[in-house]
């Protein structure tokens, strides 16, 4: 029997695998440090917690529209004017099962078959597979991290062709942290006006900023870029309800419409109870997320300066997010106990092995001279994760 091609061209999530395999060595009772996660180590503030026993205990357990709660989609909108200059209608709103979903929604909205979707290197996993899932074609740009893994113009122009259809922003970024400035921004929406590209712009790690550099939606740059953008957000990141799976887009209402469509027929609606606590999360005191914000600096700041002490690896600091990535060129194709490490699997692979410490491979994000460390675990961790990936690099 022959099964479905296109599922079968679909690379599983290393960061998702690498987790799970973690969590089972930790569960054998081995001592296993995990710099894998990309959800933060807090629980979900109480007063989020306290909205969705309210739902249960008030019978909000039960179907909702496909597109998700008119409350929800007003908090969404009163957000999005607030803190992103952007106005919108409930009609140009879809809340789906997290932020992934909405992409896979937008995806399958806007491509036809061979359709070509830029997307910056290093990028995150989903992003290439999803656009597959469509019947799209992803074009990768290759960034450097000498230029803070941004995209420019000139690298742009020279992959845009006709069959040219989107490009995906995401800033702050997953993996590299970095964050778009206002000009380069501007710049990047004057190119997809000008090859008439649908831009998909990522801002799930919106609020997690450690730099000087405010956030800006590039919907909010001009009239152009605000119709041919379609934003994508939620809750996961910001407030600890990764498990909850609540995201949202906003966009052109035709857009929407057919995201929308294709959800009905798919999940429906967004759970019901995690729809009424995203209410009061985007509502509701904002304090949780700060003190959030101001721990996650404290850790990015203890990282970054700890791996540029270690020799052999070097990394930037990154002003959003919390990830770090981790240059290993200068270890690649050497040996430890007669063992070459040969790209970031094996050194990956090997370090787990060696010293209970789980990392990504950079690989899985498009580039293989690199590793990412996520610091959205305790200081504890990271101070003890470090120490052994130092003495794994000793011994190399």
């Amino acid at each position: 029997m022959v099964l479905s091609k296109k599922a079968g061209q679909i690379s599983a999530s290393l960061t998702l695998s690498i987790t799970a395999k973690a969590k089972k060595m930790k569960a054998e009772g081995l001592d296993v440090i995990g710099f894998g996660a990309g959800e933060p180590d807090f629980n979900t503030p109480k007063n989020i917690q306290e909205a969705a026993i309210r739902a249960i205990k008030e019978g909000m357990t039960k179907y909702t529209a496909a597109s998700g709660i008119i409350e929800l989609k007003q908090a969404i909108i009163k957000k999005l004017k607030t803190e992103n200059k952007l106005t919108y209608i409930p009609a140009q709103i879809i809340v789906s099962t997290g932020a992934k979903q909405c992409l896979a929604n937008v995806f399958q909205a806007i491509l036809n078959p061979g359709d070509e979707v830029i997307i910056g290197s290093p990028y995150w996993v989903s992003y290439p597979e999803l656009v597959k899932l469509a019947d799209g074609q992803p074009v990768y740009v290759e960034t450097k991290e000498s230029n803070e893994f941004k995209l420019t113009i000139e690298n742009l122009n020279q992959i845009v062709t006709p069959k040219s259809k989107a490009i995906v922003i995401n800033s702050p970024n997953n993996p590299t942290g970095t964050v778009y400035s206002k000009n380069e921004l501007i710049d990047i929406a004057e190119f997809a006006k000008e090859n008439n590209l649908i831009i998909i712009s990522d801002e799930i790690y919106e609020k997690l900023l450690y730099g000087n550099n405010d956030h800006i939606s590039i919907a909010s740059l001009s009239e152009d870029a605000y119709k041919r953008t379609i934003v994508i957000n939620g809750v996961s990141k910001a407030y600890a309800m990764t498990g909850w799976r609540i995201g949202y887009a906003a966009g052109s209402a035709d857009i929407v419409s057919l995201m929308s469509n294709i959800q009905s027929h798919t999940t429906s609606n967004p759970n019901s109870i995690a729809q009424y606590a995203s209410v009061e999360a985007l509502n509701g005191n904002q304090d949780d997320v700060c003190k959030m914000i101001e721990q996650f600096k404290v850790r990015r700041d203890y990282m970054v300066e700890r791996i540029n002490c270690i020799n052999n690896l070097s990394c930037i600091k990154p002003e959003g997010a919390f990830y770090v990535m981790v240059n290993i060129e200068d270890i690649l194709n050497k040996s430890i106990n007669g063992k070459l490490i040969k790209n970031s699997i094996t050194f990956s692979d090997l370090l787990l092995e060696k010293e209970k410490v789980a990392v990504i491979p950079g690989i899985a994000f498009g580039v293989d001279n690199y590793i990412r460390l996520s610091y959205a675990t305790s200081m504890e961790n990271i101070k003890n994760g470090l120490d052994r990936i130092a003495r794994f690099v000793d011994s190399i």
